[in-house]
């Protein structure tokens, strides 16, 4: 059995004899019966520097640089660039990406996937960024993500909160309630991915669900007057509390008393 000072014996001993270091990727590539990397592009973030980009070449180059400028450099702007330069190489509109379906999924996946498949990420990136500045193409944008990942949780979330904040804007009366119609509408469909049933309620004792839309759909049902809409949303919303706490638990106690209100 190898020890563990043995085996860093061994790595220090070939350095000093002049053997070239192990790199991440060596094993893989230098074993013939290694798996060949999916075609799939990699969605998560990957540290900047362990990349080696130096000029970005591809949808998915531009896309990490923009994650990199968002979430390091905080270059917002540049982000918004590298965000747009990324979809424009892997859009459904000029060909440069496809849709991948369940259905359309070969028993043998191939090597190589020409196009490529739509990338997700990087429209949501987007979209969050664009939110408040440009509402509709966020809203484009992230309803292109649900062509990608028609069950991902999250992303009519995103639309509903566009679409409370173009309310919220609104000075025209028929387009405020317009635009808090359509809010409502995501709400409800991002609750609909993840609805209680006696089975999950029996399993972790949750008796409601994603306390973030209860509370967004109580603050517009709040503005629009509808009070027992209201009110009924501020009671799943502290049920959906009642395990999860929430990332705002001041939004708890101001829950409470506006129950005690009514």
């Amino acid at each position: 059995m190898i020890t563990r000072f043995a085996a860093i014996t061994a790595i220090l001993t070939g350095a000093l004899l002049g053997q070239t270091p192990y790199k991440p990727g060596d094993f893989q590539t230098a074993n013939p019966t290694y798996p060949a990397r999916n075609p799939f592009y990699f969605e998560g973030r990957i540290d900047w520097d362990l990349l080696g980009i130096t000029t970005p070449n591809n949808a998915w180059d531009f896309a990490q640089q923009g994650i990199h400028k968002q979430d390091d450099l905080e270059d917002i702007p540049g982000a918004i660039t590298d965000y747009r330069t990324a979809i424009s190489m892997n859009s459904l509109a000029n060909g440069t990406c496809q849709l991948i379906k369940p259905t359309s999924i070969p028993a043998a996946i191939p090597a190589t996937v020409n196009p490529p498949p739509c990338m997700f990420t990087v429209r949501l990136r987007l979209g969050h960024l664009l939110r408040l500045s440009d509402p509709q193409g966020a809203i484009v944008l992230v309803q292109e993500v649900l062509s990608i990942d028609p069950l991902r949780r999250g992303v009519w979330a995103l639309i509903g909160e566009t679409y409370k904040s173009v309310a919220e804007d609104a000075t025209d009366p028929a387009a405020k309630k317009d635009a808090f119609d359509q809010a409502v509408k995501a709400f409800q469909q991002e609750l609909s991915l993840s609805p209680v049933t006696d089975l999950s309620t029996q399993l972790t004792g949750d008796l409601a669900n994603n306390a973030h839309v209860h509370w967004s759909l109580a603050e517009i049902y709040h503005e629009t007057g509808q009070t027992a809409n209201a009110v009924a949303e501020l009671n799943l919303y502290l049920k959906a509390t009642q395990w999860h706490s929430d990332t705002y638990p001041w939004r708890i106690d101001l829950a409470r008393k506006r129950l005690g209100a009514n």
